[in-house]
């Protein structure tokens, strides 16, 4: 199912790449099509029309993969964990998939996309599907089409999904609401004590993962997150996020950040965490869905007079904004 190199054309192949046959689009990712999965994933990150039918042919497959989140700083090795956990992952027979955000700019709305580059190992493995996507603006370390994607390789079988987000700094917390669970990458020398008091990125992480151990001032680090981790409260049976070191470059220590996560599963499911983690997810869905319904109605009504005319009361003094507001709302249950 490998999505990260070209295959030789198969028949129909054209049909896949530009169907709006969502059934069939469907019944070929499930079979390992990787066209029909990018497809559909093209779809979704277009904001399609044919969305809700997607959702709705995926609906049965939610929940059947475990989604691992990675975030952190710029140069810690996202990339390169990823990667190696790829090789673990298919080591034990999973099916994967990855998805890794890159950022765009903010003044062409391009991407490079290059996230992909350091996963060439896995181009031709069926059993793999590599995605890079563009955060399109969009903020919190993900793509606002990330969770669809998500659901997507779900629906094309995958058992477990990775997630890297873009990697621009310490507010990128999104991923900890998608991931059943969250990796936070960290490397010596990439700030000093304080940055593992902060709030933000650090509050999120299950598995703290320092990689590129190799490095002068590991021991400090660890401690520095393990003092973080202590200064934290829990109550009793409350999960107590790990601290891994790894050189992922040469591979070490993948198994240790695998055992981690697979420790964390066990933890989840164990005390009804995962349940709720997937309501979670589900009820952060449905208000992003609904908010950008509403975006959308309101942006139509730039088009008539209601909005105009009540911009106009507030600019003459005669209503305030939060009247307007909820005259606005009136409007669009109407």
């Amino acid at each position: 199912m490998s999505g990260a190199a070209e295959h030789a054309p198969a028949a129909g192949t054209t049909s896949v790449r530009r169907s709006r046959d969502v059934p069939l689009l469907v019944e070929r990712a499930r079979a390992g099509d990787p066209r029909a999965v990018a497809r559909l994933i093209t779809l979704v990150e277009n904001g399609d029309t044919l969305l809700p039918e997607i959702a709705a042919t995926l609906a049965p497959y939610a929940g059947q993969a475990q989604v691992v989140g990675l975030t952190g700083s710029p140069g810690v090795g996202k990339s390169t964990t990823t990667n190696e956990l790829v090789r673990a992952l298919r080591a034990r027979g999973h099916r994967v998939g990855v998805l890794a955000v890159d950022p765009s700019s903010p003044f062409t709305g391009g991407a490079i996309l290059g996230d992909r580059v350091r996963m060439q190992d896995h181009a031709t493995d069926p059993g793999v599907y590599i995605r890079s996507m563009s955060s399109r603006g969009h903020l919190g370390g993900l793509a606002a089409a990330t969770p669809q994607a998500v659901r997507v390789l779900e629906g094309a079988g995958c058992d477990v999904v990775l997630v890297e987000t873009v990697g621009v700094g310490q507010a990128e917390v999104e991923v900890a609401s998608l991931a059943d669970t969250t990796l936070v990458l960290l490397a010596p020398g990439m700030g000093d004590a304080i940055q593992a008091v902060k709030a933000g990125i650090l509050e999120i992480a299950d598995v703290f993962v320092v990689n590129k151990a190799d490095r002068d001032g590991v021991d400090a680090t660890v401690r520095d997150i393990q003092g973080m981790i202590a200064l934290g409260e829990r109550g009793p049976g409350q999960w107590r996020p790990q601290v891994v070191r790894s050189i992922a470059a040469r591979g070490e220590g993948i198994d240790d950040i695998a055992a981690a996560i697979d420790k964390h599963r066990g933890w989840l499911v164990e005390h009804g965490e995962l349940r709720r983690r997937q309501e979670a997810r589900a009820a952060a869905e449905i208000e992003a869905i609904a908010l950008g319904i509403l975006r959308a109605r309101i942006g139509s009504l730039r088009d008539g007079t209601e909005l105009a005319t009540l911009a106009t009361k507030v600019a003459e003094g005669a209503t305030d904004p939060y009247t307007a507001a909820d005259d606005l709302l009136a409007q669009l249950a109407r």
